[in-house]
């Protein structure tokens, strides 16, 4: 990449140049490319923190010479933490946070204490515009207590046109003087803080998460949601007569795959899967672009989605739905009977969905019952998918793929919209059939890329570290288990073994959990490192560009790769390079902040579910051990903790290696089952309190 190119020639010397002018002339010349384009490639390192200029003319590469770039982490005491991305925070001094609040992605000067790593905040690259929080009155001011109870003072709010009261939650915008003092410009009101809906809208705001698009989009959006042109069809495959359908939940909206299947001679399959084709109507550089980069994902609560594109794409001409033509980009496989793929073609296509299915309409098919007239009609190709899914899924148990016994929690609401409780969903064989067919296409799009060398996003989920696995190993030693020795490579294999160990056991989820924990988070890069979940070399999402920004890029890439009949200019090729890395790197970042405000709404549902059982007993079963106590999760997945001075007797010990707290007469361990009894559920905290009741 460019930028590489010129932070390798930065770094070499420790340049420095009494003009930045003379900076940009010794690069343009160095790298023969024109002095604009470096301008802007070092504009935009410096806004990202990617380099440093420490003083008038000096530049370093981050991280250099005592100074790194992170997230800082504050405190409701004023000091701080640096997030830098290895094993130890930086720890910031209260008086050297330069007005940095948590959130704020910042360069931090190290120096050594006797205590270890402490830093100064240098430079704010990147401030958090927003936040929300609680109008209160102090004297005749108005105040925003922050709800982010790591920002340790009080805003004062600025005078608006925007009415606000005691007790209304709010959206902010930051407003920072260069002496570090920071005000509140009112941008909305949320409504009464004491409304469980106004609580969980301030979480989804707190996360910068919002319903509406930009004007321009939504017109943009409902401009390009028309009919199918024969000019856009022209040169693509024409697929409308194949037999093909979706297959989703009864509350899906967006339908961005279908599939096909054929019979093939000695037992083999022809499966297609079709992807919506995104990448037609969202371009890139246009205002449908830059919000779909921006929001990354769509985010799912439980009664809401919040999606990447609008309604006027997600649902309407991106989604293929029943008996109409459609745009598509289709990943047809030959596949034997054992499950390989021997031969494939990638097209641009238009497709026609002869259905759109349900996983309870479908899978009574699978097992052999009868079903609705709809699904009925399509038996014949259900129960051939049903075959090659159970092949694949053989396939990917004898390669050692994971397959983690942790249920999903599905809310159930009344018609006013308030949780009256919380099931297991339902995940059955057809379920399993979509999930396998899809990453079967994951997986040859991005071999087929990575063999070519062509610049693209991997879904990537690297190997654990051997120390984290020799923790699980102490903690199911701990259990009474006797596991497998750890081998010299830690495979997916020997990750399966270790699941194999307590299946079936009481023990199971949250073990399950804890073994999870110790592997490393799958996130989206620009380079091919495998996929160690799913035992694959090469994987890739291309599967749902409705809803996540990897998989629109890569269509992109497909569609120009295609197009130009695989040829793609050694310049063209860079520029892919960069901007592979910064969907890869963006794509990671508002994956992350969705899945925890996705996790914090589900908090706030299960805890508002539990607010007037206070009292009651519950049968529940210990799914994690702290030094402060432990917790316990009940049937309908809520969780609370009964804190270490509340359990019977003194003097308890915390084993941090076997994860259990034990006196001379008792000892808690995860998997053990109790009765507890709900001493509090507070809504605005989020957090659950039990007691023992048989203690």
């Amino acid at each position: 990449m460019i930028k590489d190119k010129i932070k390798n020639l930065m770094a070499k010397d420790s340049l420095v140049y009494s003009k930045p002018d003379n900076l940009f002339l010794f690069l343009s010349d160095a790298l023969n490319l024109p002095v604009e384009t470096i301008k802007f490639q070092i504009d935009k390192m410096l806004k990202n923190g990617e380099i440093f200029e420490i003083r008038k003319g000096k530049f370093l590469v981050l991280p250099s010479r005592g100074y790194v770039k992170g997230k800082f982490n504050g405190s409701s005491k004023g000091y701080g933490f640096c997030d830098i991305g290895s094993e130890e925070d930086v720890f910031i001094p209260g008086n050297m946070t330069m007005g940095a609040v948590d959130g704020d992605e910042v360069i931090v000067k190290l120096f050594s204490t006797d205590n270890g790593k402490d830093g100064e905040v240098v430079k704010i690259v990147k401030p958090i515009q927003k936040i929300v929080g609680t109008v209160i009155k102090v004297s005749k001011n108005l105040f925003l207590e922050p709800d982010n109870n790591k920002i340790p003072f009080r805003i004062p709010l600025l005078k608006s046109k925007i009415y606000v009261k005691p007790n209304d939650k709010i959206v902010v915008k930051l407003v920072r003087r260069s002496n570090g003092k920071i005000s509140g410009e009112v941008l909305e009101v949320l409504g009464d803080s004491e409304d469980i809906k106004t609580l969980e809208l301030g979480i989804i705001r707190e996360h910068n998460l919002y319903e509406e698009f930009p004007e321009e989009a939504e017109v943009l959006a409902n401009k390009l949601n028309t009919p199918l042109t024969e000019k856009q069809k022209k040169g693509r495959l024409d697929l409308t007569k194949l037999i093909t359908f979706t297959i989703d939940g009864e509350d899906a909206k967006d339908f961005d795959d279908a599939i096909s299947i054929k019979p093939l001679v000695d037992d083999g399959f022809e499966l297609g899967v079709h992807i919506a084709d995104v990448g037609e109507y969202v371009k890139e550089g246009t205002i449908l672009d830059e919000v779909a980069f921006e929001r990354g994902t769509s985010t799912y609560f439980p009664i809401k989605v919040l999606p990447m594109l609008p309604i006027g794409l997600s649902n309407g001409i991106c989604s293929l739905n029943e008996g109409v033509e459609r745009l598509t980009l289709s990943c047809i496989m030959q596949i034997d009977k054992n499950g390989h793929v021997f031969k494939y073609d990638i097209k641009e296509s238009v497709i026609k969905s002869s259905a759109r299915l349900t996983y309870t309409e479908v899978y009574p098919i699978l097992i052999g019952k009868e079903s609705s007239a709809k699904a009925t009609k399509f038996k014949k190709e259900l129960q051939l998918m049903g075959k090659l899914a159970k092949i694949l899924e053989n396939a990917r148990v004898q390669r050692g793929a994971l397959d983690l016994d942790i249920a999903e929690s599905q809310f159930v609401f009344d018609e006013n919209g308030y949780v009256v409780d919380v099931k297991k969903r339902e995940r059955n064989d057809a379920h399993k059939l979509i999930e396998e067919f899809m990453v079967l296409a994951n997986e040859t799009i991005a071999k087929h890329f990575s063999l070519k060398e062509i610049p693209f996003v991997y879904r990537v989920h690297e190997k654990p570290t051997t120390e984290k696995i020799k923790s699980v190993l102490e903690f199911l030693h701990g259990l009474g288990l006797s596991v497998p020795q750890i081998p010299k490579i830690v495979t997916p294999k020997y990750i399966s073994q270790l699941l194999d160990c307590v299946k079936d056991k009481p023990y199971n989820e949250p073990a399950n959990k804890i073994i999870l924990r110790s592997l490393q988070k799958a996130v989206y890069k620009n380079e091919n490192l495998g996929h160690f979940g799913l035992a694959l070399t090469f994987y890739c999402h291309f599967t749902s560009p409705i809803r996540r920004y990897p998989d629109l890029t890569i269509h992109r890439i497909i569609k120009e790769y295609l197009r130009k009949n695989e040829k793609l200019s050694a310049l063209r090729l860079e520029e892919l390079e960069e901007k592979t890395f910064e969907s890869a790197q963006q794509s990671s970042e508002t994956e992350r902040n969705s899945e925890k405000a996705e996790r914090e709404v589900d908090d706030l549902w299960r805890t508002y579910l539990m607010k007037d059982r206070v009292g009651e007993i519950f049968d529940g079963i210990i799914t994690s051990v702290t030094n402060f106590g432990i917790f316990v999760g009940l049937e309908n997945s809520a969780e609370g903790l009964v804190k270490i001075e509340d359990l019977p007797g003194t003097g308890y010990l915390y084993m941090e290696k076997s994860l259990e707290l034990k006196n001379q007469s008792r000892t808690f361990k995860i998997g053990d089952k109790v009765k507890v009894r709900l001493i509090s559920a507070n809504i605005y905290t989020r957090k659950i309190d039990f007691v023992l009741a048989n203690s």
